[in-house]
């Protein structure tokens, strides 16, 4: 009697669960028809005190910054990862490598989160790294394999039920064949044109020579772009990429701005980290060719691309950075509260090596702008979340300015989101 009645509980449940997994495919039917979810209009925030946030706070104390400089905890953020600072109010979207994507409001404007809740909980993301605005306030979410265009998501999120356009349909941002848990978190930017640019990882260390042609043709491996209000003139944009997981357009001259993630295996110094400048659509930036200015086929790396042909007028990084530190997230300073040394730069996120003997990274970088255009020698900005033992106490993941100049850094790791800010010693 007890076997069948466990037998019948777990049918009930597989039944229960089948179920809910059906709604949530549905919600997005019902979503873009302005239909309810009928889910819970009640959404939990994550608890932004106790002993997880003064943890953190204690931690943020190593963190070394140049003179004027301060840094404060603004929000715990689970798996924070890429920021879209909200166009209108006081809030941010924040992407995540799992099923989330998080709502951040600062209600009161005092420089601290009051709330942090899941946006579009009814939905069933998967891995939403990447949101962007458009100028007229419409929050793009490009998931591993899907494009979601929420229209004024700043100001109807707080419910479980938003509008909802979808740009790129499940399995057809790339071939479904190619999904792979490896280099899936895209970043995206929408131009002042409404024209959406997404960054494509290759889902291998160095890819095998007989992808090169598919993966060509899709964009991965690179940056396709296309209408951000209903994915149409889609095109590849740039190829000759490894794994870019940080891209920003420069408000002066329009280009288009991309780090590159490094091959793996080959050793503690090379290849170097990317931060690359496309100018013009159809650029090629030499990889798997090259790696910055290191030779990656014929490598240990890649020994059967020995007699692979050098790419034509390939385009070399503006500014390198040292091997395996893995630079993600990075923002053109647009804000007036830094010093003017700093406005109109780069800042740019470092990760953290796993690849490398004696760990490296876990910083933030600024780039300098020249007149020209071009970028000069990267210095480090914020450093201290790799400790002297080697111990990893945080790991930043994106820069996003806010309205006010102050600068935000994401930290996956340590489910946070930093605020630094300046002020004249």
């Amino acid at each position: 009697m007890k076997t069948n009645r466990l037998l019948a509980a777990l049918l009930l449940a597989g039944l229960a669960t089948g179920v809910a997994a059906q709604a949530g495919r549905d919600n997005l039917s019902n979503l873009k028809q302005m239909k309810v979810s009928n889910v819970d209009l009640n959404i939990p925030p994550v608890p932004q005190t106790g002993r997880n946030a003064d943890a953190i706070r204690a931690n943020l104390k190593n963190v070394k910054l140049p003179p004027g400089f301060k840094i404060d905890l603004y929000a715990v953020v689970p798996d924070a990862r890429h920021m879209a600072v909200a166009p209108s109010t006081n809030m941010l979207f924040v992407g995540t490598r799992k099923t989330t994507v998080w709502a951040v409001t600062d209600r009161n404007g005092d420089g601290v989160a009051d709330e942090v809740k899941p946006f579009a909980p009814s939905l069933q993301f998967k891995v939403p790294n990447g949101v962007c605005w458009t100028r007229d306030g419409f929050l793009v979410v490009a998931e591993h394999n899907r494009v979601l265009n929420f229209p004024a998501a700043e100001f109807f999120y707080e419910g479980p039920d938003v509008a909802v356009i979808e740009l790129v349909p499940q399995g057809k941002l790339i071939s479904p064949e190619d999904e792979s848990y490896n280099h899936g978190a895209r970043t995206c930017r929408v131009a002042d044109d409404g024209t959406l640019y997404i960054t494509l990882g290759q889902p291998h260390n160095v890819p095998p020579e007989e992808k090169f042609a598919s993966y060509a043709s899709q964009g991965i491996g690179g940056i396709v772009r296309m209408n951000a209000m209903d994915g149409s003139k889609r095109e590849v944009f740039a190829l000759g990429v490894r794994n870019s997981v940080g891209m920003d357009i420069n408000p002066k001259d329009k280009t288009i701005w991309f780090t590159d993630n490094q091959t793996d295996g080959l050793g503690d110094e090379v290849p170097p980290g990317e931060l690359n400048r496309a100018t013009k659509a159809g650029l090629h930036f030499g990889y798997p060719y090259w790696n910055g200015k290191f030779k990656v086929a014929g490598s240990a790396a890649a020994p059967e691309l020995k007699n692979m042909k050098e790419p034509a007028n390939a385009v070399f990084p503006q500014a390198e950075f040292p091997a395996h530190q893995a630079q993600l997230g990075m923002a053109f300073y647009t804000g007036g509260m830094f010093p003017p040394r700093y406005q109109g730069g780069a800042f740019v996120a470092a990760h953290g090596s796993w690849n490398r003997t004696k760990p490296t990274g876990a910083l933030v970088n600024f780039v300098p702008i020249k007149a020209d255009g071009t970028a000069g020698q990267p210095e480090v900005f914020a450093e201290g979340w790799l400790d002297g033992t080697g111990v990893y106490k945080g790991r930043p993941v994106d820069v996003a300015p806010m309205k006010d100049g102050s600068l935000l850094i994401s930290d996956d790791f340590a489910g946070a989101i930093y605020r630094v800010t300046y002020a004249p010693n």
